[in-house]
């Protein structure tokens, strides 16, 4: 999983104010291309004075931006509103924008903005909750919020290596109590429309909100963070009673308040999973659909699609497990005593997960060396392998991805969840590997940042581009030889295709035909045989991120899709290497998109 979800946003700035090496390293290619560069570069400006968490992200918080590391997004009903209106005026200035002036690449960003824009403004039209866009109908659960991602994103992604720096980092502290408060007026204006979670996800909340208030100020993480990092730079100053303080008299009384109001949402919460009982709720799945998989698939096509390929994938697994001697009871029930089988087990303490990640970092190491002989681009960035934080574990996915930032002083991280091992057996750990580090998300986001595109289209994800890639990733480590000798592991490689099957049904089984949360977890369970814990913690994420669960099979399905017509179509002209680069160096791209790019290499690969 990607954990940027920057998905709606725009984030970028003129190429004049970018780093250097960041400059666009190819000319225009066609006649209107200055122009649109111009009218992104308009955009992108507007979007980082508003967004300057965004710039941190992107390591780009320096220079004429520096100002922005000290302040975080206004998340007020009044900011939401102008995002609206900032949305609209955009789209109206690039529909007027004559889009037979550009050809090429050129092309595809201005129909991969107009995308954008165009589902934004969808969303926005039809449904006043949830904040901006569609796919998000929560603003705070267990998955979504400030009081979620905030300590996070100071502890890894603010940096600090001067006394500004730090101070910045306290300035940030005293933000995050009026952003608590302002997602607190949020849910209240949302609750108003009859926009409540369901119970289970506010139980789930609580838990996590608790959790972070029983930290006295010199245990909470979001303090431990600062003083930790001003000593090891030997930055002078008390930030030890500085973030105490403002932990203590701003952060806590914020979320106190905030928890507040969530707990008294719980009396008239309903046990309903599915978004279809929220105001417009089909037409909301509907658009959630779209904005994810970037495609037009219904929720009806998404549900048979699934139920197709878990019949198909279990018969798979069946036929390899029948081969290890494996063949007592259904495929779940076999794979839920390949879970349960020591052998495959990690020991539960922090050796034993060290262990695991040398061991992980290994496998990098030979899939990278393969990687010449599948791609011709291939990325300068590095990755490295962490424990997601035991702060946050309780309610994270399993592994997830962050970007490296584009000046290139941070890696990409792929994050493990090691909050116990059991949920993590040996044969399950290659492919997440393959899946979130290469050749899925890193090489693929890496290469796009080094790419020559405007950086617009550098920082827009489209979770089925992205994540139809790594899934992708993973069938082709197949094709790459990774399993030769590692049934085991193929049949994880398995499991999670099937897994991410078994999401299509879940996900368009709750939100479009009603089933309960019970019936999600059932399903899950008996198809998969994981163990119910995490088969929760995936459903209830399903709850809060309608259709973003879908994105991952349905790109991946499109990504082979034109793989197979572009063998068809070109024989013996095809080339793997020249296939990849065309889809990856074109950056992150609607699937509507791809499918356009894909065509124009097959056309030239055909002169």
């Amino acid at each position: 999983m990607h954990a940027d979800r920057r998905q709606l946003l725009f984030a970028a700035v003129a190429a004049a104010a970018l780093p250097a090496g960041l400059a666009r390293a190819a000319a225009p290619a066609s006649p209107g291309a200055a122009k649109l560069n111009a009218l992104f570069d308009g955009f992108m400006k507007v979007t980082f004075e508003r967004s300057p968490e965004l710039l941190t992200s992107l390591g780009m918080d320096k220079g004429e931006w520096a100002a922005a590391k000290a302040k975080l997004s206004d998340s007020s009903l009044a900011a939401i509103a102008e995002d609206k209106k900032i949305n609209s005026a955009r789209l109206a200035a690039l529909k007027a924008f004559d889009r037979n002036s550009v050809t090429g690449l050129d092309r595809a960003n201005y129909d991969t903005v107009l995308f954008t824009l165009e589902i934004n403004d969808e969303a926005n039209r039809q449904f006043d909750f949830g904040g901006q866009g569609a796919g998000s109908p929560y603003v705070v659960t267990q998955l979504t919020g400030s009081y979620q991602s905030m300590p996070d994103f100071l502890d890894n992604q603010h940096g600090i290596e001067t006394k500004a720096d730090a101070d910045a980092y306290l300035s940030r502290m005293a933000a995050f109590a009026t952003v608590l408060d302002q997602e607190t007026e949020q849910v209240r204006h949302d609750v108003a429309l009859g926009v409540v979670p369901p119970d289970f996800i506010l139980d789930k909340t609580l838990t996590q909100m608790d959790a972070f208030l029983a930290n006295a100020a010199d245990k909470a993480p979001i303090v431990e963070s600062v003083v930790r990092r001003t000593k090891e730079k030997n930055i002078p100053g008390d930030y030890a009673g500085s973030a105490a303080k403002i932990y203590d008299e701003k952060i806590v009384p914020a979320l106190k308040r905030q928890a507040a109001l969530i707990r008294s949402l719980k009396a008239g919460a309903v046990h309903d999973a599915g978004v279809w009982r929220l105001p417009k709720g089909e037409a909301y799945y509907a658009t959630s659909l779209k904005q994810y998989t970037t495609s037009q698939i219904t929720p009806a096509e998404v549900h048979k699609t699934g139920l197709e390929l878990v019949a198909s994938l279990s018969a798979e697994i069946d036929a390899i497990m029948t081969s290890q001697g494996l063949t007592q009871g259904t495929v779940g029930q076999r794979l839920r005593g390949m879970y349960d089988d020591p052998k495959f087990r990690y020991p539960n303490t922090d050796e034993g997960k060290e262990k695991l990640i040398a061991d992980l970092n290994k496998k990098v190491e030979v899939v990278q060396a393969k990687l010449p002989a599948y791609f011709g681009v291939l990325p300068k960035a590095k990755v490295q392998i962490k424990r997601v934080p035991k702060a946050i574990e309780a309610g994270a996915p399993g592994g997830y991805y962050n970007s490296p930032s584009l000046d290139g002083s941070r890696p990409g991280i792929y994050w493990i969840n090691l909050r116990d091992t059991a949920e993590t057996p040996s044969w399950t750990l290659p492919t997440l590997t393959y899946h979130e580090a290469i050749p899925g998300h890193h090489l693929q986001g890496s290469i796009s940042n080094e790419a020559p595109l405007p950086l617009i289209r550098k920082v827009i994800w489209f979770s089925g581009y992205g994540e139809g890639w790594a899934l992708y990733a993973e069938q082709l480590a197949v094709e790459m030889g990774m399993y030769k000798d590692d049934p085991w592991g193929h049949i994880g490689m398995l499991h999670d295709a099937l897994f991410r099957a078994v999401r299509l049904v879940v996900d368009s089984g709750m939100h479009s035909m009603k089933w309960s949360r019970e019936k999600a977890v059932k399903y899950f369970v008996d198809t998969l045989g994981d163990q119910e814990a995490s088969a929760v913690t995936e459903v209830e994420r399903y709850c809060v991120w309608p259709g973003q669960a879908c994105s991952y099979m349905v790109g991946k399905l499109t990504w082979l899709r034109l793989r197979a017509k572009a063998k068809a179509e070109l024989g013996a002209k095809f080339d793997i290497h020249k296939f990849h680069d065309a889809g990856l160096v074109s950056g992150a791209l609607p699937l509507t998109v791809l499918e356009t790019v894909i065509g124009d290499y097959v056309k030239a690969g055909r002169a």
